[in-house]
């Protein structure tokens, strides 16, 4: 059943918000559940690092080039028909991977799973932003909204771990076909079935020159860290010409995918460099503190998904918290000081050792975990205020993007770095990519100070 009213009683609204809360939980957890399991793909599929990095990107990559068109999509044909078609074809795919034979299989079908991400995730957010037109009530919804989103990264290792430990790696996937089933009913009984406010074609040549430069990106991005030669350079070319027709395209059409008016703006931009940028290091320490976890320490998977507890509980607690600050203050408060705590929690991961404990990483994923808490919610808010209501879409996409893109690029370049946990050198590896996240925090505080207005 549809929800015809526009204007929702609370309880109404609430069950909106659950909903896409759940949606978009789904969607995030498969971005770093897997992360746990690597190491039993690797031996069961015997894929080397380099291949498992793809098994993260490849389902990364998806989501994040095809975004923009999913919020722009929704904004055109109404989001609720954007958010059926989405979860449909990702509970589809999250079968595939469930069956996959081989590790070329599992890319391929996590590419595909990616695509149903790309289309259902930034509607989620677009619904909430529509429901809740008050902004104080905006802020402490997308709070919540940011609280479950900041859950689902740190808990995917955690209920992999579970998973694994207790099964085997093939459940991980195998558990979203029941879970995307509910969603689809409930989101058919309780999201409001609103037509599209948008109209106009689609920009097709900026949207397959942004995946073909981002696909591009991230495969320079591994190949050089693994094995690089004469591909590693076509792969730079095909990034740049790819770039040069989203760029090109988005300035000739009236619709761009890219929408270059909005990224001029310094208030619109600089919460997205910020919120790609907490991606990208969040991401990319889960990948190789996985890693190192159990291949270097050698704790079950179980017990290394337990490691990321001290990074999630601040999450989620702060996302709300966060949220309400935003309400009061604005999001610049918020964001300075997640900025300065995760710093610090960067540079305690300087001192992590091979034959140490791991009392370093439990102390810096906490404060990572208490910065990112307070950033996440309050990047979102500073986005939605510098965008007009027509917009939300693609606006929203655009910030799930910047997000997206964070990841891919933070699990390429922390795993390029870092290189093999069998090797001598993957902790020091670790080291220089901590020393060189706390530099970016400082870089995002910066930002934060002369780029987002209260």
């Amino acid at each position: 059943m549809s929800v015809s009213t526009v204007e929702s009683p609370v309880a109404r609204r609430g069950r909106v918000l659950a909903v896409m809360c759940a949606g978009m939980f789904l969607v995030l957890l498969d971005v770093t559940i897997v992360n746990v399991a690597l190491p039993s793909i690797a031996h069961d599929l015997d894929s080397p690092v380099a291949t498992l990095q793809w098994v993260v990107d490849g389902y990364v990559v998806a989501i994040a080039g095809l975004l923009l068109a999913g919020g722009t999509i929704g904004d055109r044909i109404g989001h609720r028909r954007v958010l059926i078609a989405g979860f449909a074809i990702f509970g589809a795919a999250s079968l595939a991977c469930a069956l996959a034979p081989a590790a070329g299989v599992l890319i391929a079908a996590r590419v595909v799973q990616g695509v149903g991400g790309a289309l259902l995730l930034p509607s989620t957010m677009a619904v909430i932003v529509d429901v809740y037109p008050e902004r104080g009530e905006q802020a402490r919804a997308l709070g919540a909204w940011a609280a479950v989103s900041s859950l689902a990264l740190p808990a995917g290792p955690l209920l992999g771990g579970l998973i694994i430990g207790a099964l085997d790696w093939r459940p991980v996937f195998w558990i979203n076909v029941p879970l995307t089933a509910a969603v689809i009913a409930a989101a058919l009984w309780a999201v409001p079935g609103r037509p599209g406010t948008r109209t106009g074609r689609l920009d097709v040549p900026g949207l397959l020159g942004f995946v073909v430069a981002l696909g591009g990106l991230v495969f320079t991005v591994i190949s050089a860290g693994h094995h690089a030669g004469p591909e590693t350079a076509v792969a730079a070319v095909v990034t740049l010409l790819g770039l040069t027709v989203a760029l090109v395209s988005a300035a000739r059409s009236d619709h761009p995918v890219l929408p270059l008016d909005l990224l001029r703006r310094k208030g619109f931009l600089s919460p997205n460099v910020v919120a790609l940028t907490m991606n990208l290091i969040v991401n990319g320490l889960l990948f190789v503190g996985m890693l190192h976890l159990q291949e270097v320490r050698r704790l079950s998977p179980l017990a290394a998904g337990l490691a990321v507890l001290p990074m999630a509980v601040p999450l989620v607690v702060l996302a709300p918290v966060s949220g309400r600050i935003t309400a009061a203050r604005g999001p610049r408060t918020a964001i300075g000081a997640g900025c300065v705590l995760a710093a610090v929690g960067c540079a305690l991961l300087t001192q992590l050792r091979a034959d140490g404990g791991t009392g370093w990483l439990l102390a810096g994923f906490l404060l990572l975990g208490c910065g990112g808490g307070l950033v996440t919610a309050s990047v979102v808010a500073a986005v939605v205020r510098t965008t007009p209501p027509d917009r939300s879409g693609l606006a929203t996409g655009i910030s799930n993007t910047a997000r997206q893109i964070g990841t891919a690029c933070g699990v390429a370049i922390f795993g390029a770095v870092a290189g093999s946990p069998g090797s001598g050198q993957f902790v020091h590896g670790i080291h220089l990519l901590a020393a060189a996240a706390a530099l970016a925090w400082v870089g995002a505080l910066a930002l934060t100070r002369f780029g987002i207005a209260d």
